[in-house]
């Protein structure tokens, strides 16, 4: 592979590349770059109060920007099947490193949740962020043949994704639990699986979240909190109201970029889950429509993408990206704007944080391939190529 290609500016095949695939990159770099500078707003002012350098997390997210697009350069020049084909290896590696942080000693504990394994002092390795990638490639693979699959390996693979969902909820990380396990169902969803097994599946989902929310104190407060964060402002009530502030502050216009008041010590972890409400304060209701263009815009290019794909297998991953990468910015926005309990799902693009970084350069590198694959297939006729063979059997041809 040419080294070229893993820098996005010095890919030269980019003009080659059908509309749809050319479209979305630059969507990616676009949502990319207003992340990066919502996050220079965000994070300033705290990372010079803890650090004495306002550009502490801004420096370090640019680093981890610089290593996933080296993925997203990989995956957007490699072939789809070879990627498929060491997906399986890959989760199961990542699943064997969620089991891990859950092991005391070895997992690394942040705010009571053992998520993380340290990689020195510099860096911590999330897995169930690194996964979710791969999990979409691997659901589709299995998803998209399940006709063809015996008995005893759809039970595996279910084995293992049912797995995934419970060491990431062992955590815990109910969120990140319940959003891995939206996407295999909306993935089998959309590859046709009989609705009897998908209600099950359902079913017993609703009840492992109803079995955590019993027996997790903070996770039934974050509900009380999202039901009425007013009765409780300076308690658990206190983030959401905080981001409600920010948001209305910003009424139709917005604030103006770097002049966010609720920033300044008042809304918690501003630059990660509540992100959005910085960027609402200091853009306004306009700037919101613009960002939420921006996401239909993606959606809807990479639901294109989806349906133009010829190879099913192809068509899960893309839908798979789509809802992950889309779905969980809609999630993000609606924690901050009250619609939905806080949960600590980061802003694809948006949040500070290496591991959702390359996760979200992965899967947009993924989608991106699709639709390069997606206009390079043709489909060749059958009198095409019964034309092809008479003109090989002519003297001279």
């Amino acid at each position: 592979m040419n080294l070229r290609y893993l820098i996005p500016l010095l890919d030269s095949s980019v003009k080659e590349w059908a509309l749809e695939a050319r479209l979305l990159r630059w969507l990616t770099f676009l949502w990319l770059f207003v992340g990066l500078v919502m996050l220079f707003s965000a994070s300033y002012a705290v990372a010079d109060a803890d650090f004495g350098d306002g550009l502490y997390y801004f420096k370090r997210q640019i680093i981890w920007v610089a290593v996933g697009l080296v993925g997203f350069g990989v995956l957007v020049h490699s072939p789809l099947r070879y990627v498929l084909a060491a997906a399986d290896w890959i989760l199961i590696a990542l699943l064997g490193l969620i089991l891990l942080t859950i092991i005391p000693g070895l997992g690394t504990s942040i705010n009571g949740a053992n998520r993380w394994i340290s990689l020195g002092s510099y860096a911590l390795l999330q897995p169930s962020e690194i996964i979710k990638p791969f999990l979409v490639l691997q659901s589709a693979r299995v998803f998209g043949q399940w006709e063809r699959l015996s008995n005893s390996t759809r039970l595996v693979w279910l084995g293992i994704f049912a797995a995934v969902v419970a060491g990431i909820l062992l955590q815990p990380n109910l969120s990140t639990a319940a959003l891995c396990g939206m996407v295999l169902w909306l993935v089998a969803l959309a590859a046709g699986l009989p609705y009897l097994y998908l209600g099950a599946t359902a079913i017993a989902g609703l009840a492992a979240a109803i079995v955590s929310v019993s027996i997790k104190e903070y996770q039934r407060e974050r509900i009380m909190s999202f039901l009425n964060p007013w009765a409780d402002p300076m308690g658990n009530g206190y983030q959401l109201t905080q981001s409600l502030m920010a948001i209305g502050s910003g009424g139709f216009g917005g604030a103006g970029f770097g002049l966010s008041q609720q920033k300044l010590f008042y809304l918690p972890i501003q630059y990660t889950d509540f992100i959005f409400a910085v960027y609402a304060e200091e853009f306004g209701f306009i700037g919101s429509m613009l960002l939420l263009l921006l996401l239909a815009a993606y959606a809807t290019l990479g639901l294109k993408v989806a349906l133009k794909a010829i190879n099913p297998v192809h068509r899960l991953v893309a839908i798979g990206t789509v809802i992950l990468l889309i779905g969980q910015s809609l999630l993000n926005i609606g924690v901050a704007t009250g619609a939905l309990p806080t949960t600590g799902l980061p802003f694809p693009f948006f949040s500070y944080g290496g591991n959702s970084m390359i996760a979200s350069l992965l899967l947009a590198g993924l989608l991106i391939r699709i639709a390069r694959e997606g206009s390079e297939a043709k489909v060749v006729s059958l009198d095409h190529r019964r034309h092809r063979r008479q003109r090989g059997s002519l003297p001279g041809a």
